[in-house]
This record gives structure tokens, C-alpha cells and sequence, in this order.
């Protein structure tokens, strides 16, 4: 048999389907809460019977109005009130009771009912603050919620800008800097050629002009790189990771390495971009607290999850963590979180620090979860 979604309608008409109230407890519908109620009514009034009129049963009928107060109503408490007293009295006549006159079983039965509807209006008040506290909770709940989403639109709102802003950067640096330079160093060099054909003492600080210039365009394109690295789609964050673990060797002298699983390939350049930031920040933290040696960038995939962990050898993380935690991790916490992630970062068994974000991807490279 197809499993198939019903309507409302369709709802309405199952008397006997379980609902989950607002809370998240399980709640019965209102036709089997009717069921429910008739036969506490009838459980109660066979144990009163077969007890005898001795024993007193009419406080257990309470269970039965209180049940038919919470699920169904007023007013059909009252009703299971009532025969709730013409039950109790029943069962009463049925054991053999004997009274004087009329007018005994009649006051009985008239404060019993007036108990029933004391207890009703209790029942009634708890119930009604009860729905007016679950109200204001669920208020409470969707503007919080409507809060935190405005918080993450903004997070992510602030990256995309933060990016835009390190492409602006990077590219200005290399197209206007880095040309600026490059025409500089070819001025000087041809001012040099100029001077060796007449013997000049000032030859040799014209050489290291030169050579000065020459640094300055490579230290430009080394930051043009950091701000706006490869394009990242498709195997482009492998390479860009391969030249973060080249530049990073190259400029703080330590081994850093990349191990990179063939398979992964990303079509979505904001998802690469953001695992590229993560990445960098994380060997930039470690370089600057970890006292390392060694780093090594791991990108791998398995099915439809990807991995990037980022490992040190150096000192580790301080046991335990302080609240107020580094501005680095909360970037690459936000990061992960604005693609579907998590981020874990954590001590080796072995000594040093590991950085590892994973995230589902779709069989396209995409994340399956939203970019929140």
C-alpha cells in the first residue's frame, strides 16, 4: 500500500488519530478523547459497584472530568460530571444501599456535583494559564528564532562583503600597485644600463634600488595572492591550498604539506572560498600561537562528506578552553556555519592542534545545506 499525506479534511475524519500537542507530548483527537472520557466514566462506576457502597469511589471520578476538561471542554466536563454522579449513585442502589428518604441520596448526589464543578474551575484557570503560557513561550520562541536568522542573514551579509572587499584589494594590488612597481624597476634598470657605459661610484646603490624594487613587487604579489587567491571552483581550492602550504613553508620556514583527495571538486565558489578562509586562519593561528614545525592541510571526501582538517605538531590548545575565545576560532566557527558545517577544534593524543570542518555536499559539489 502507497504511503500517501492527507488533508485536513481528511484528518478530521479519523476519530481515532493521535495529534502531538503544542508542547510536543502526544494528545488525542477530540472524538477518541470522548471515547476516553466514557469509559473512565464506566471503569470507575463497575469498581464502585463491585466494592459496595462502603467503600467511597466518587473522588475517582476526577480523573475522568479532569481528562475531559484538558482534551475536550468545559462544557463536556460538566456533562462527564453529571454522569459521573448518576453513575456513583447507581452503583450505590445496585450494592443494596438503604436510604432514609429521597432527600439523602439527592443532597449527596448535589454536593458531589458542586465538588466536581470546584475542581472544574480550577481545572479550567490551570488550563487557561497553561494555553496563555504556552502562547507567549511559542512568541518568545519565533522571535527568537526570527532574531537568530536575521543574525546569520548578517553574518553572512558581513563576509560577502569582507570578501568582495579582499578580491577589491587583491586586485588592485596586482593590477595597479604591482604594475606601478614592475614600471619602476624597469625605469631603474634602464637608467642602470645607461650608467654602466659611464663609470659611476653610484652604480652599486643603483643595483640595490633595483633589487629593493624587485622584492617589493614579489611581497605585493604574495599579498595579492593571500587576499584574492585562485579561482576556486571546480579543483581551484586544491591548488589554492597547495599555494598557501607553498607560501607558508616559503615565508615562516616550516614544512607545510597538502594531502589532497582527487575526488573532491566544488561548483559552489562561495562554499570554496569560505573552507579556503578556514584553512588560512587557521595556519595563520597556528603559526602565530602553536610554536610549530610542521603543518599539514588535509582535503578529503567521503560519498557526500567533505573534510578539511588542518593538523600542527606545536604546543596545543589551553585545557580548558576560555569562554572569551579568540577572534580566529569564532571567524572560523561563523565560517562553517554559514556553509552547513561544524567546526571542531581540539588537542592530538600525539601533541599539537587539530582544525576540522566537515559538511555534506550534493553529487554537483554543492552543499546540500542551506548558506545560512
Amino acid at each position: 500500500m502507497k504511503n500517501r499525506e492527507l488533508s485536513v479534511p481528511e484528518l478530521n475524519r479519523e476519530p481515532f488519530r493521535i495529534r502531538r500537542g503544542r508542547i510536543g507530548a502526544l494528545q488525542p483527537s477530540r472524538p477518541l478523547s470522548i471515547l476516553i472520557a466514557l469509559l473512565l466514566v464506566l471503569v470507575v462506576g463497575v469498581a464502585d459497584y463491585f466494592s459496595g457502597y462502603q467503600i467511597y469511589w466518587s473522588i475517582f471520578y476526577l480523573v475522568a472530568i479532569a481528562f475531559a476538561l484538558w482534551n475536550v471542554g468545559t462544557l463536556f466536563a460538566l456533562l462527564i460530571s453529571v454522569l459521573s454522579v448518576i453513575s456513583w449513585l447507581l452503583g450505590d442502589w445496585a450494592a443494596g444501599v438503604a436510604y432514609p428518604n429521597r432527600f439523602v441520596p439527592a443532597w449527596n448526589a448535589l454536593i458531589t456535583f458542586g465538588s466536581y464543578v470546584v475542581v472544574i474551575w480550577l481545572l479550567a484557570y490551570l488550563k487557561s494559564f497553561y494555553r496563555g503560557l504556552e502562547t507567549r513561550i511559542r512568541q518568545r520562541t519565533a522571535a527568537l528564532r526570527e532574531e537568530m536568522e536575521k543574525r546569520e542573514r548578517l553574518e553572512k551579509e558581513v563576509a560577502e562583503v569582507t570578501e568582495r572587499e579582499r578580491r577589491r584589494i587583491g586586485h588592485e594590488l596586482h593590477d595597479s600597485l604591482g604594475q606601478h612597481l614592475t614600471a619602476t624597476s624597469l625605469a631603474l634598470q634602464v637608467l642602470r644600463g645607461k650608467l654602466e657605459t659611464e663609470p659611476s661610484p653610484r652604480s652599486n646603490d643603483l643595483d640595490q634600488a633595483v633589487e629593493l624594487v624587485e622584492q617589493g613587487i614579489d611581497l605585493t604579489r604574495k599579498i595579492a595572492k593571500g587576499l584574492f587567491p585562485l579561482e576556486l571552483e571546480g579543483e581551484g581550492l586544491a591548488a589554492a591550498l597547495l599555494e598557501l602550504s607553498r607560501v607558508t613553508a616559503q615565508n615562516h620556514h616550516v614544512a607545510c604539506e597538502l594531502k589532497c583527495d582527487s575526488s573532491v571538486r566544488l561548483s559552489d565558489s562561495t562554499v570554496a572560498t569560505h573552507l579556503y578562509r578556514i584553512a588560512q586562519e587557521a595556519v595563520i593561528n597556528a603559526i602565530k600561537h602553536g610554536h610549530v614545525n610542521r603543518i599539514v592541510i588535509e582535503l578529503s571526501r567521503r560519498d557526500a562528506n567533505l573534510t578539511l582538517s588542518i593538523k600542527d605538531d606545536g604546543i596545543g590548545l589551553a585545557a580548558p578552553l576560555p569562554e572569551n575565545r579568540g577572534i580566529g576560532l569564532q571567524i572560523m566557527s561563523s565560517r562553517a556555519g554559514m556553509i552547513g558545517g561544524t567546526l571542531s577544534v581540539r588537542n592530538q593524543a600525539e601533541g599539537g592542534t587539530i582544525v576540522t570542518c566537515d559538511l555534506s555536499l550534493a553529487n554537483d559539489g554543492s552543499t546540500t545545506g542551506s548558506l545560512s
